[in-house]
């Protein structure tokens, strides 16, 4: 990890021409369109403003919360009793194969001017919403891929130390959907992200989704022009209300709302016999080799089996009807509404499989 210059000094007592409102709606600033008001909210357009609020909300101690995208955000009904950086950096600077992008990039959008330049390492990563600067956090992954395998380094500011730092791919301690900043969130505010991209002639990485590698008809391993990846990417999500679209409630959600269980081998074993026994001796649940000798298993399979269907609920907040996976609000829920359906979920699957899911979204004033 290294320190970077930051340029000029800013004054963290005065955020000058940054766009500052009190009592501010964040439920429209999420892809869940949930949540009540900030104390404060501020949006920053360049990385000195970010720096700047995050400072003076740091050296008045004044809670923070970071906003990009919105699209991994549970926000209690009662809002946020402090300061709300909404991130709105713009900067796309491709040299070569080198891709560097601010944080408040539309993520989605920069996947498409990389397909746009021939350029390979993203495609796979196509449709899903939220901002540049979300994906190391995450470390954003889908049908294959995961951003850890293109980023070289993460520019962020360390507020522990007060100073602009620049992070290695290593030094990110990058695991499934996991990283150092979701480690110690109170740390790091990401401000640019840099990626190693591949010039492959045209063509995609080797696509090693199964399920993309059929809708595609090649086998795991192939390549494929890269518009052929994205648009078959973007056609298998938006089939699983995996696209925002305002006018379609199963994209108001957060995508998947409970991330993949990785089991050690005893408690698969474990999980294993809990299958058979509800399902009966010939069944087999999805298993995937997750290294150190676990498995990854899937949870919108364990979701399903365990009796939670495809628009499962009766009120405003209900599973998808597309995607087991997806929570959503069909339109004038509360957070608590969402929560609620959410618990029924985990005690259903654990009951069942003895299985704990655990949340993929960021939760801010309330809990499972």
């Amino acid at each position: 990890m290294r320190l970077v210059a930051t340029g000029a000094p800013v004054a963290s007592r005065s955020l000058g021409r940054v766009q500052e409102l009190h009592d501010a709606p964040l439920a429209p600033l999420t892809t869940f369109r949930l949540g009540g008001p900030a104390a404060r909210l501020v949006t920053a357009t360049t990385d000195a403003e970010v720096i700047a609020a995050v400072r003076e909300a740091d050296d008045s101690r004044t809670p923070l919360l970071v906003i990009g995208g919105g699209s991994n955000l549970v926000i209690g009904d009662k809002g946020f009793d402090g300061t709300a950086l909404r991130i709105a950096t713009t900067g796309f600077e491709l040299r070569g194969t080198t891709l560097e992008l601010a944080a408040g990039e539309v993520w989605t959008d920069a996947v498409a001017r990389t397909v746009e330049a021939g350029l390979a390492g993203v495609e796979c990563l196509a449709g899903i919403p939220g901002s540049a600067g979300a994906t190391p956090i995450q470390n954003v992954g889908a049908y294959g891929q995961e951003v850890s395998a293109t980023i070289t380094e993460v520019i962020a500011y360390d507020r522990r130390a007060g100073e602009t730092v620049t992070l290695t791919d290593e030094e990110c301690a990058f695991s499934y959907r996991h990283s150092r900043f979701k480690a110690d969130p109170e740390r790091y505010v990401v401000l640019r992200v840099r990626f190693e991209l591949e010039d492959a002639d045209g063509l995609s990485a080797p696509v090693r989704y199964a399920e993309a590698a059929r809708a595609l008809g090649i086998e795991p391993g192939e390549r494929v022009p890269l518009a052929a990846a994205r648009e078959t990417v973007l056609k298998l999500r938006a089939r699983k209300g995996m696209v925002l679209d305002p006018e379609d409630h199963d994209t108001w959600s957060a995508g998947s709302f409970f991330t993949n269980p990785i089991l050690t081998e005893e408690q698969f074993a474990v999980f294993h016999a809990r299958v058979r026994e509800r399902l009966g001796d010939a069944a087999e649940p999805p298993a995937y080799p997750a290294g150190d000798g676990r498995t990854k298993t899937s949870a919108a399979w364990l979701i399903d089996k365990a009796g939670f269907g495809k628009g499962y609920g009766s009120g405003p907040a209900r599973i998808s009807t597309k995607h087991t996976l997806a929570l959503t609000n069909r339109g004038g829920a509360t957070t608590e509404d969402l929560l609620e359906l959410a618990r029924e979920v985990v005690a259903g699957v654990r009951e069942a499989f003895g299985v704990t899911l655990v949340n993929e979204p960021v939760t801010v004033g309330v809990s499972l």
